[in-house]
């Protein structure tokens, strides 16, 4: 076939060596300001085009030079040139410009999509002042600065080293709005010097920079500089520079802040230094220097191995590498690279899927949350679905192309049946266990407090004592509680004296009805204080065990207010009390069984039985143990004097159904492990999600 003209404006340039050791040339399309690196045999062909047959051009490659060429391999050359346009369109093609011109820009629907994903904004056009103000600059090149800032570095890092603390400080006191806009203002300073770097650079070595401007990845703004023409330079060092000048930049200015804070004297240029030093330092490592975006860091990485375009060449190898194992296909690979660089890019490419994932996942929320609720929600899905579900979808459409190889693949069907096993064990009930901290306890215990201005008199059981219901466990006494009695029965004998003789006395009878509601207040304060007499006599209101038995308890001891005194509980029971969140409610009964695994003692657990659920959250917590205060698992706030858990929580009450052992009598925090009922993974997070979507979409 006569093969179509090249474009007469193309140029072809040398290029770097490649990885191999091949030497390439660089096909620039001044059109577009669009630069192709090609490969020797790419280039031996283009250099016979005008032989303008694909059989003459391969037959002239392989007598001429080192070469093998197949009309294939001229073939594919034909096919890269189409694609990317760089051959001379023939007579009548108006029509098929038109319909690929059509198809670029989309619909409507397509056009907004793609722009709201990512578009740029020139703002200035800084060829022609570089041109002038490039040489001016020529001390920050040069060696003495380097290492000028290279001692300003180590000793800005041994100056925070030794202000550790006040440094630290800082930092946390920044967390304000009038901080936030601070370093708002430094990184839009330090992202303009960033862009700067870039062009400076280029343009030391020749590269025209058309533009700078700000493009918008998924409406968050970050500057670009136009360095295409760094493609036309043959060292690879030359290109590294570039693609490092902007983290250079940065770093730079973070040493030299660093430097200044820790030398000025308090006051807003202090200031000033702190917010460049730390936004310098975070944007720099952070940002710029990930290989898994196409930021600084994706360039020098790509150009310190040699390989343009990495991303999709990664890309293409881990879909292969994963289509070989899944199905062993046995297709041709689509490079071929020694085993170790080979294994490198396949982990690079699923590196850079998992974190894009999860920097997408991160955007679409903050999309989310900036926005109003349903333009969030709409962004939000757009974003899941371009950059979450986009990608497998486009690879089950490639897997669906090869569907009659994969028929008769061995290790296809494998692979089915693995996928198949998984879902279904993703799908299927399986029996699952919940836990825990719990408390265990006795069912029943009563706790004897000290009441005011007690002594003590006498103190019948001692630690560990059977104590019969009825029983009086300890004597107090208190004279101040004495002389109230006394007070109040003679108050009470004076006014029934008095109410008696009111029948004898004019004067008494006509204040009767007054001395009648006396005598009724001084019987009240009586009854009272024969009633607060009881506590200082405390009985046993069941049978039990003394426990906690306080060593002060001897007769005439004079104890304090609400001291606890001991404690009795009842040894025929135990129970333990725990809480669950309102989804793991869901899955628990009365009757579970379940084990309880104590923290401060070894040895076997104790067999539960689920006997109640509370059926309202609890609005407080009363068992301080289990709160995350005092190491706990339920997330609990303090507000006067009590704790408010965070999360809706279920109490729950277990029961032993098993011998207590060493923990009977006491009160022992531990595991809880609930045997709950069987329940599909799936279904689980089915729900979860149903849930987080009826409550975000709830107006």
């Amino acid at each position: 076939m006569a093969l179509p003209p090249l474009r007469e404006e193309l140029a072809l340039l040398p290029g770097p060596a490649l990885a191999d050791g091949q030497p390439s040339s660089t096909l620039h399309d001044p059109v577009r300001n669009q630069y192709f690196q090609i490969d020797w045999p790419t280039f031996e062909v283009l250099r016979r085009w005008g032989l303008a047959d694909p059989m003459a051009i391969a037959e002239a490659v392989s007598a001429e030079t080192t070469l093998h060429l197949e009309v294939h391999d001229v073939e594919a050359v034909i096919r890269f040139l189409q694609d990317n346009q760089l051959l001379q369109p023939p007579a009548g093609s108006a029509g098929i410009f038109a319909q690929m011109v059509h198809k670029r820009k989309g619909t409507a629907w397509e056009w907004l999509l793609h722009n709201y994903l990512f578009f740029r904004i020139p703002l200035i056009k800084p060829d022609r002042w570089l041109n002038r103000w490039a040489s001016s600059l020529d001390f920050f090149f040069s060696r003495q600065f380097w290492m000028l800032s290279t001692v300003v570095l180590l000793l800005g890092i041994l100056g925070v080293y030794r202000e550790w603390d006040r440094f630290t400080t800082t930092l946390v006191d920044m967390f304000s709005w009038t901080g936030l806009a601070s370093y708002g203002l430094a990184l839009i300073a330090v992202k303009s010097l960033h862009e700067l770097g870039h062009a400076c650079t280029a343009k030391r070595f020749g590269c025209r920079v058309p533009t700078m401007g700000v493009a918008f990845l998924v409406l968050w703004p970050m500057a670009y500089t136009d360095t295409n023409e760094v493609w036309k330079l043959t060292s690879r060092r030359q290109r590294m520079q570039v693609a490092s000048a902007g983290i250079l930049t940065e770093l730079t200015i973070a040493a030299w802040s660093t430097l200044a804070w820790v030398l000025l004297p308090d006051g807003t240029p202090k200031s000033l230094a702190f917010v460049l030093a730390t936004t310098t330092w975070v944007s720099s490592i952070a940002i710029n220097a990930s290989p898994f975006m196409r930021f600084d860091g994706y360039f020098l990485l790509s150009d310190w191995l040699g390989m343009p375009n990495l991303h999709t060449r990664a890309f293409a190898l881990a879909r292969w590498d994963l289509r070989e194992r899944l199905f062993a296909l046995g297709e041709p690979v689509p490079e071929i690279f020694p085993r170790p660089r080979h294994m490198g890019m396949v982990l690079f490419a699923y590196t850079t899927w998992i974190y894009r994932l999860v920097v997408f996942l991160g955007i679409a929320a903050m999309v989310y949350a900036f926005f109003i609720k349903a333009v969030g929600i709409l962004l939000f899905l757009v974003e899941l679905c371009w950059f979450i579900l986009l990608p497998p979808y486009r690879e089950f459409q490639a897997w669906r192309l090869r569907w009659p190889a994969l028929r008769a693949s061995g290790r296809a069907l494998r692979s089915g049946l693995i996928a198949l096993a998984l879902l279904v064990l993703f799908v299927v009930p399986w029996p699952t266990q919940i836990a825990t901290l719990g408390l265990l306890r006795p069912a029943e215990q009563f706790i004897i407090f000290a009441p005011s201005h007690a002594q003590v008199v006498e103190v019948p059981f001692t630690e560990g004592s059977q104590v019969k219901k009825g029983a009086v466990l300890l004597q107090l006494v208190s004279p101040n509680l004495e002389s109230r009695e006394l007070a109040a029965k003679a108050k009470a004998e004076r006014m029934r004296w008095s109410a008696s003789s009111g029948a004898f006395d004019a004067e008494q009878r006509a204040q009767w009805q007054v001395l009648q509601e006396q005598l009724t207040t001084a019987n009240a304060e009586l009854v009272s204080i024969q009633a607060d007499a009881l506590h200082y006599t405390p009985t046993a209101p069941f049978d039990g065990v003394l426990r906690d038995v306080s060593l002060e308890l001897r007769p005439g001891v004079w104890l304090s207010a609400q001291e606890p005194l001991a404690r009795l509980v009842a040894d025929q029971q135990q129970q333990v009390v725990a809480y669950l969140e309102e989804e793991e409610i869901a899955r628990v009964t009365q009757g579970d069984k379940a084990r309880f695994y104590s923290e401060g003692l070894e040895g076997p657990f104790m067999p539960l039985a689920l006997v109640r659920i509370d059926p309202d959250a609890s609005r407080t917590l009363p068992d301080a143990q289990l709160s995350s205060t005092y190491g706990g698992n339920v997330l609990v706030r303090e507000k006067n004097g009590l704790l408010y858990p965070e999360k809706a929580v279920y109490r729950v009450t277990f029961k032993a159904t098993g011998a207590s052992g060493k923990l009977a009598g006491h009160t022992w925090r531990g595991k809880v492990v609930i045997a709950g009922q069987w329940t599909s993974p799936g279904m689980h997070f089915l729900r979860a999600a149903m849930g987080i979507f009826w409550r975000e979409t709830g107006f």
